[in-house]
């Protein structure tokens, strides 16, 4: 394991952000061996997350709900000692319940503002540039990315840190999408309806990439952030492409 777990406590034992540690910590416990024997999960190029300082995970997006960002987040834990800042869709806090667990293991809403505290925090953070778009196509477009928003170099340009491209091969398998419907409960733009009602056992591989840096992009000019962007994507598509044998 690298480093220790920090977090910055604002005097109740939180984050600002609501992570609680010792909550994080049982998470981690519980997950583990689900993810070691039900999934036999693996990562592949490690070594080329950084033990300390701010980065931007970027993978790609599947399954019906966020499992891949789950097992990212423990993989980080595990092989890092740190928590793994996952930036989730705004309507996330609003999820009665589920909102509060996730703030606890360091989940955080997708703003701007949020993401730019964190990093300002060095802090690893996990955005996923497909969005709700990831889980939400159909089984013919298994790992075909889809949208792919530019916020993620935005912020990597300003704020001078890496973008890390991660390719997440067995989670689409695993929990497949049957059908979405367009019933909007707490603000979601979807609810999916899985092919099966929990994931089914399948060996789930986390491949980590060269880190890409910008220098010389200027964070103000949209053609050159979406040319950045346009890297990012072409990293994580050919991870993608390269490991799913």
């Amino acid at each position: 394991m690298g480093m220790a777990v920090t977090m910055i406590d604002e005097g109740h034992g939180y984050d600002v952000f609501g992570l609680h540690p010792p909550s994080a910590e049982r998470m981690a416990r519980w997950l583990r061996p689900i993810a070691k024997h039900y999934f036999q999960l693996t990562a592949v190029g490690a070594e080329q997350l950084p033990g300390a300082g701010p980065a931007i995970l970027v993978p790609n997006h599947g399954g019906t709900l966020p499992l891949d960002a789950a097992l990212l987040w423990l993989d980080a834990k595990l092989r890092l000692g740190r928590w793994l800042r996952v930036v989730a869709d705004r309507f996330v806090p609003l999820l009665p319940i589920v909102s509060t667990v996730f703030a606890r293991c360091g989940v955080v809403s997708g703003t701007q503002t949020n993401v730019r505290r964190l990093l300002e925090r060095n802090e690893l953070i996990a955005i996923f540039p497909e969005g709700v778009s990831g889980p939400a196509k159909p089984a013919r477009d298994r790992y075909q990315l889809q949208q792919w928003n530019v916020g993620h170099v935005e912020l990597a340009i300003r704020h001078r840190v890496p973008v890390v491209p991660v390719a997440i091969i067995g989670v689409e398998e695993s929990w497949p999408v049957l059908v979405k419907l367009h019933v909007h409960v707490f603000g979601s733009p979807y609810l999916p309806v899985p092919r099966a009602p929990l994931p089914l056992p399948h060996r789930v591989a986390i491949h980590y990439g060269a880190p890409i840096t910008f220098p010389g992009v200027d964070a103000d000019d949209p053609v050159a952030v979406a040319e950045a962007a346009a890297r990012t994507r072409s990293a994580v598509a050919a991870l993608v492409e390269r490991n799913l044998t």
